[in-house]
């Protein structure tokens, strides 16, 4: 049977343009296979990694020239070591990463399905039982585990990276660390305020005030520190504090106690550094954690910005699955215009990933003012292109 149907493919293919009856039966009555096939998959998948990994360099020495055509005038003007300026340019690639994993993974996707077709590889696996679903199976395990890498970047690794990255730019230029001056945090509670002069950007912060309040919102006590500094696993150390405490109605103070050093347990005091860091960032650059920790620890919080922070919330969960979004597009994209040249595949593909992209901030911009509801803005544009490129694989054979 392998052999009548790679003899009936290879007169189809060449100069013939009517196939009978006859012979789409004998095709159709090839088993479907779903199994695991060793030698095939892994062909597939070496193929693959080949590809993406040429263009995964590519994207990733063409991002890094990009930083040092922005930034290196600027170490060099500072006079900065070579070690600096190296990290610098290392702390920025896990956020240029997050940008390559996409593309790299659909045009690696259309380069080997591409390649597969040219050499009728694809015509002969479907034709041996093998569906167009179950082709793209190895290539479509390796998207799912790079959208996971993805997700680990958006949510862990990058907000360090472009901190430090922050950091050693701030040092090279004025030698010393960023400073926030000036800044006011008020717990989600309302139960707690904190008034830093100058918010620096390490474990201890000189001159700040602390005041503290009853469940009435009146004020019950006070301090005026010199040294502030939060020790993980044990609370806030102040150093050369003085305490007031007011009366029940939080009008009058006592007699002001001053205190060398004392520890207020994170019972006593529940934010961290990172709670206060995180409240002058913008929403955008929280992690997804930290959006879900306010949602559900802010009482009263107005329905404008519960809106921002869900749509954010469900956008950030489902956009870094863009990588085996693009496995989807990919694939049935290449087998549609097999006979129209790669270059065909490669205009559609890309102007539907720029499509997705559009479609997916246009989403976010509606569900942060309260157009469209918060959960589907942030799900919708992602998991319907998934289902597109799902029906589109399916429609093109894969079952």
């Amino acid at each position: 049977m392998t052999a009548k149907i790679l003899k009936f493919l290879k007169e189809t293919f060449i100069g013939k343009d009517v196939v009978s009856r006859k012979e789409f039966k004998e095709l159709e009555a090839v088993p479907r296979r779903w199994g695991i096939l060793f030698t095939l998959d892994w062909y597939i998948m070496r193929e693959f990694l080949i590809k993406w990994s040429i263009l995964l360099l590519v994207f990733v020495l063409g991002f890094i020239m990009g930083d040092v055509f922005d930034s290196l005038s600027d170490f060099l003007d500072a006079n900065a070591s070579i070690s600096q300026t190296c990290s610098y340019f290392l702390l920025r690639l896990p956020g240029n990463i997050r940008f390559i994993l996409p593309i790299s993974m659909l045009l690696g996707t259309i380069w080997t399905m591409a390649a597969f077709g040219k050499n009728l590889e694809v015509t002969a696996m479907r034709a041996s039982g093998v569906s167009l679903f179950r082709c793209g199976v190895p290539i479509m395990v390796i998207g799912f585990l790079v959208s996971l890498v993805n997700i680990y970047f958006n949510e862990a690794l990058i907000p360090y990276t472009e901190h430090e990255a922050a950091l050693v730019m701030a040092y090279a230029k004025n030698k010393k660390a960023p400073q926030q001056k000036m800044l006011v945090y008020r717990s989600t509670d309302g139960e707690r305020a904190w008034f830093f002069r100058i918010f620096e950007e390490k474990s201890f912060h000189h001159n700040v005030i602390f005041k503290h309040y009853r469940k009435d919102g009146t004020l019950e006590y006070d301090l005026n520190i010199d040294r502030a500094e939060f020790i993980a696993g044990k609370g806030w150390k102040f150093t050369d504090a003085v305490r007031t405490d007011y009366t029940a109605d939080g009008l009058m103070p006592y007699r002001p106690i001053r205190l060398k050093e004392v520890i207020y347990s994170e019972k006593d005091i529940p934010e961290n550094q990172e709670d206060i860091l995180y409240a002058i960032k913008d929403e955008e650059d929280l992690p997804s954690w930290v959006i879900w920790d306010i949602l559900h620890s802010t009482e009263n919080m107005s329905e404008r910005m519960k809106n921002v922070y869900t749509t954010l919330f469900f956008y950030r969960l489902a956009f870094p699955w863009a990588c085996f979004l693009a496995v989807f597009i990919g694939i049935p994209v290449v087998t549609k215009n097999e006979r129209s040249g790669v270059m065909t595949s490669i205009m559609t593909a890309v102007a539907l990933i720029i499509g997705y992209i559009i479609c997916a901030n246009l989403f976010l911009l509606f569900g942060k003012q309260g157009v469209f509801n918060p959960v589907f803005a942030g799900l919708a544009p992602t998991v319907g292109f998934i289902v597109y490129g799902y029906y589109k694989v399916l429609m093109g054979g894969g079952n």
